[in-house]
């Protein structure tokens, strides 16, 4: 491979005399070795607009860029060395897997490819790849598929098993379709489809030094002047649930200078690396508009997806500002089977243990434990025509009356507006509306509450409004109980 044609220019090349031996005296490959240039990565310190960083290139013309002893030994001394000088990791993948020809000696330098990219990650370090075509077998199944944000060029092909092994293995080729890097687009294991000359600006704007707009928000739905407050909870709730008012993506975009997706299969929860005022954050944000109906419920995979981004705040150190939109979470058959109330609870979880700032927005709806699974963050704010309720009062009248059609009764009783969670203690505040006019504002005000947010406010919140609620039953007369 020319210096020309690698992702980034090495300034420093590493272990260019580490190359392979023929463990099993297979026939024909000692030969081989001796005609090749080279082993089939390239590895060592690079640069990108003043970042610098460690690169794990793969060179296909060498063995097919398979992954064979000396070449999983240059990878495991990269992911080190990138450690133990606090650098990302960038990689570029194009390989056969395993090299047949090494047999397991090959083969066991999955685990330890894949157990030297975490122990860079658990450093609290940042990772790319971009998989060219093909990227396939045991450099996929093991460290390319850990690194942290994941990019394919277009058309690529990309999978566990090459097509013509699932062929031989299967007796079927696989569909038209398969294994490629669109419908592993689809599916929501890659971040990003680029073409290859828009690769290394993809890969800066993942390290930071170059910014990307978030697309697929509708600009439209910010109001040039934003709306009166509710006069009612009744009004606070049409105007939570109103078509024409900005959801938690519309929010992002607006509030966000840059934006990396994190991508995954549903929608309803989108996720990206974002910039905010200056900052480097990441973020989390409902989109209720998902669905083109206004209504999208969050299924498993979007809460999965929530907790990828989580995970990366956490490990990173960065703050993650969620922003809340949402009537509730998918509660249908098929959500049902695929976990839906235990992917709620490890969100749960995945919150609590956060060890970076969170600052949660309820931007409209806020539906009962859906929502609460990323409101549960150091800072709660709302806005003035937000709501935040234990049930929809439609699912409260069915309930409670058998007979949704009494919704309007319930919507007082349940104390679902800004103000009211905020006098419960529940909520620390409320945002003005977003409009045109104010999102400078709105954007310090968002960042100011990251800055003062501290981990476990979240915990501490909720148990003095527990308190709260125990004294006042306690401090009730005996006759009233």
């Amino acid at each position: 491979m020319r210096d020309d044609e690698l992702l980034l220019p090495l300034n420093q090349e590493w272990d260019r005399d580490l190359v392979a031996v023929d463990p099993l005296s297979f026939p024909g490959y000692a030969d081989a070795l001796a005609a090749a240039p080279g082993e089939s990565v390239r590895t060592g310190l690079a640069e990108s607009r003043g970042v610098r960083v460690v690169l794990i290139h793969s060179d296909f013309d060498i063995f097919g860029g398979t992954m064979g002893a000396a070449a999983g030994e240059k990878i495991v001394r990269s992911f080190r060395r990138a450690a133990d000088r606090r650098l990302p990791v960038v990689a570029v993948t194009q390989t056969g897997g395993a090299r047949m020809q090494e047999g397991m000696a090959a083969l066991i330098q999955m685990p330890r490819t894949a157990a030297a990219a975490d122990e860079h990650a658990r450093s609290g370090l940042l990772s790319a790849v971009v998989y060219r075509s093909p990227t396939t077998g045991g450099v996929y199944a093991s460290w390319a598929s850990l690194l942290d944000v994941r990019a394919a060029e277009p058309r690529a092909t990309l999978g566990f098993a090459g097509p013509r092994v699932v062929s031989q293995v299967t007796g079927a080729p696989p569909p038209s379709g398969s294994h490629t890097a669109e419908s592993a687009y689809a599916a929501g294991l890659l971040d990003a489809l680029v073409e290859r000359p828009d690769q290394r600006a993809w890969v800066d704007a993942v390290l930071g030094s170059v910014d990307l707009p978030l697309a697929g928000a509708d600009a439209g739905r910010i109001p040039a002047v934003a709306p009166a407050a509710p006069s009612s909870a009744r009004q606070a709730l049409r105007q939570a649930r109103s078509r024409s008012r900005p959801s938690g993506l519309d929010w992002a975009a607006a509030l966000c200078t840059s934006w990396v997706e994190l991508r995954g299969p549903d929608p309803a929860i989108r996720a990206g690396l974002a910039r905010l005022g200056g900052q480097r954050v990441v973020v989390v944000a409902m989109d209720r508009y998902a669905d083109g109906a206004g209504a999208a419920r969050p299924g498993p995979a979007a809460y999965r997806l929530a907790r990828r981004a989580i995970g990366l705040a956490d490990r990173l150190g960065l703050p993650l500002l969620a922003l809340i939109d949402t009537p509730g979470a998918e509660p249908g058959q098929a959500a049902e089977r695929n976990g839906i109330a235990a992917e709620i609870a490890t969100t749960l979880r995945a919150m609590s243990r956060l060890r970076t700032p969170s600052v949660a927005v309820c931007v409209g709806e806020g539906g009962s434990g859906g929502a609460i699974a990323l409101g549960h963050a150091d800072r709660l704010l709302m806005l003035p025509g937000s709501v935040f309720s234990v049930i929809s009062p439609e699912g409260a009248a069915a309930i409670l009356y058998r007979d949704a059609s009494r919704a309007d009764e319930l919507v007082g009783p349940l104390r679902l507006t800004s103000a009211d969670l905020v006098g419960l203690g529940i909520a620390d505040g409320v945002l003005p509306e977003l409009a045109a006019d104010r999102v400078g504002c709105l954007r310090q005000a968002v960042t100011s509450a990251l800055s003062a947010a501290q981990p476990g406010d979240r915990d501490r919140r909720l148990a003095r409004a527990t308190r709260s609620f125990l004294t006042a039953a306690s401090a009730e007369p005996a006759a009233c109980r």
